[in-house]
């Protein structure tokens, strides 16, 4: 059978019908095929594959940097609700072929296993409830990327308040907070009915593919085989326990350099150490220059790397009306190019943003070397390695003419930056125990339980800030993380990703070209190797322990205590 031509680039699959692009796979699915011919099968499935994704990817790139568009929004909902929902049973078509088949391959059998988890949860009354769960996500896209703020007589979007959070005037950082959250609280009936249905949805497809709860379905799915539930809440306990007490230390030692009798929510911002807040850059292009810098002394070809992106327009950086919230790296597999989408506002944490998505771009160019794109998609828990570990790695170069900073400067950005590694432990724990409880309590399905659930879980984890008389803002942070209604479950890989950077940056303080070459190498094997394999290549172990968190913590409160001591000079 003679297969029909693919087009060159992922352009000729972007206004293509659904019967289009099926007729690829079903053609494909139709061919004979054995062992001798499995590999040249393979590449061709990979290619038409890398092609649809990267259709897919421009036309929710496009939607989410301009979400006021209508023709933008049609169009990644074309694919997102329309077409890959369908396509899932294609692949699963051709994933029982390849399973028959098998191979002996080693660089192939963490591909397999994904291969056969996807085909036993596959359920075709599922495509239908995925389709409509897109359609959710992208409304809630379009709620939350059209709010703006009132301030200083304009409205203006929600990142360019992140300056003033940072102002050491109280008032003006207390009236930005509020201006920020407000829409948040606002929109909460809106959030909490269209979650409402996102949890009934996520319910059905667990109970269609046979699951006690979408938990349990979402381990499979995820193809999480290296820990289970139980895992992760020992994980819950060990931050509580670990993280808690050093974070609330870091809280005390906030409100007593800035003075203060209680930590409000709108302290946390400020830099307790610098009477100007550091604005790392004016213009995206020294943004983009600074960055590339850093990634040059960290190693010199990740630089060359990030520099191809600056030169092919693979970044849309700065906060705009109308572009959707949060920042995210996404690969366009069949050119092989990552593209990072953020919302900078002229802060220091704008840099740490823009490290940690070009970690994940740094994964992309290593792995596309693999011949198979299915190799190059790692878990979320290595992606995660790679971003976090990238955040460590460059910071001893954020100090000028490398970085963007002065010596001063640069030692008060480090030392934020690893107080917020506390304070995102503890929220990762947080949103992770929050969404447990949502979808195997059968209160999960109700508006005011989830708030009272969260307000629970944020005393438990959050201490040392006094939250008197802001309940519903304090609810409304929940509904402002994307990830509980976009990418359900997708949160504990930030916590197990933390403990193996942290790990990676105590071994940099030893070796540091050693860390840089295990980091590296881990990279380039994409999703070839089981999670705690790939691990082990950057030099890490993949851990849920309370002994080896409260090492790592140690070691941050150490360093944050040199920091500070740096500072007392300055």
């Amino acid at each position: 059978m003679t297969l029909p031509s693919l087009p060159e680039t992922a352009a000729g699959f972007a206004d293509a019908s659904w019967d289009t692009i099926a007729g690829h796979y079903r053609a494909l699915a139709a061919v004979a095929v054995d062992v001798a011919s499995l590999e040249e099968w393979l590449a061709r499935w990979s290619r038409l594959d890398e092609l649809v994704t990267e259709a897919a990817s421009l036309a929710m790139i496009a939607y989410t940097c301009d979400t006021a568009d209508p023709a933008k929004e049609a169009a990644h909902l074309r694919f997102s609700t329309e077409i890959l929902p369908k396509l899932e049973e294609e692949e699963v078509a051709l994933a029982k072929r390849f399973v028959a088949i098998g191979t002996d391959r080693p660089d192939l059998q963490t591909v397999l296993r994904r291969f056969r988890t996807a085909i036993e949860i596959f359920r075709e009354e599922n495509v239908p409830l995925v389709a409509e769960a897109e359609g959710l996500a992208a409304r809630y896209q379009q709620i939350t990327g059209s709010m703006t703020a009132a301030w200083d007589g304009d409205q203006v979007p929600l990142p360019r308040l992140s300056p003033f959070l940072k102002s050491p005037d109280r008032g003006i950082r207390e009236g930005a907070w509020r201006a920020a959250t407000a829409p948040y609280v606002a929109a909460r009936d809106e959030l909490a009915t269209l979650f409402d249905r996102l949890v009934a949805l996520r319910g059905t497809m667990a109970s269609n593919a046979g699951f006690s709860d979408y938990r349990a379905y979402v381990f499979a799915a995820k193809c999480r085989f290296d820990y289970t539930p139980a895992d992760c809440e020992r994980l819950h306990d060990a931050i509580a326990e670990s993280v808690g007490p050093a974070l609330e230390r870091a809280m005390v030692a906030r409100r007593e350099r800035l003075g203060l009798r209680v930590l409000r929510p709108w302290d946390m911002a400020v830099d307790p150490w610098r009477t100007d807040p550091p604005v790392p850059y004016r213009t995206v292009d020294e943004f983009q220059e600074g960055a590339a810098r850093i990634f040059s002394a960290v190693d010199p070809a990740l630089g060359g790397e990030f520099r191809t992106m600056m030169a092919e327009g693979l970044l849309d950086l700065e906060s705009r009306t109308g572009k959707a919230p949060g920042g995210y790296c996404d690969t366009l597999h069949a050119r092989g190019r990552p593209f990072v989408f953020m919302n900078a506002a002229g802060v220091p944490e704008d840099v740490t943003t823009l490290l940690h998505e070009a970690g994940h771009c740094f994964h992309a160019f290593s792995s596309h070397a693999l011949p198979f794109i299915w190799q190059r998609h790692p878990g979320a828990e290595s992606a995660e390695l790679a971003s976090m570990s990238m955040e460590l790695l460059a910071a001893p170069h954020l100090e000028a003419p490398t970085g963007y900073y002065s010596k001063a400067d640069a030692v008060s950005t480090r030392l934020e930056h690893l107080e917020d590694l506390l304070i995102s432990l503890a929220h990762i724990a947080s949103v992770d125990a929050f969404q447990s409880w949502i979808y195997t309590d059968p209160a999960g399905g109700d508006a005011g339980a989830r708030d009272q659930a969260w307000l629970r879980l944020r005393e438990r984890f959050e201490p040392g800030l006094d939250w008197s008389g802001l309940a519903e803002e304090r609810v409304s942070r929940w509904y402002r993380q994307l990830h509980i209604f976009l990418y359900p479950f997708y949160y504990i890989e930030y916590g197990l990703a933390q403990i193996g950077a942290l790990q990676v940056w105590r071994n940099a303080r030893r070796d540091p070209a050693g860390a840089v070459r295990a980091y590296r190498e881990f990279l380039a094997l994409g999703a070839t190797r089981p999670l705690p394999e790939l691990y082990r290549a950057a030099g890490v172990e993949l851990s849920f322990e309370k002994g080896m968190l409260s090492e790592l913590v140690e070691l941050v409160e150490e360093e944050m205590e040199r920091l500070r001591a740096i500072l007392r000079t300055h």
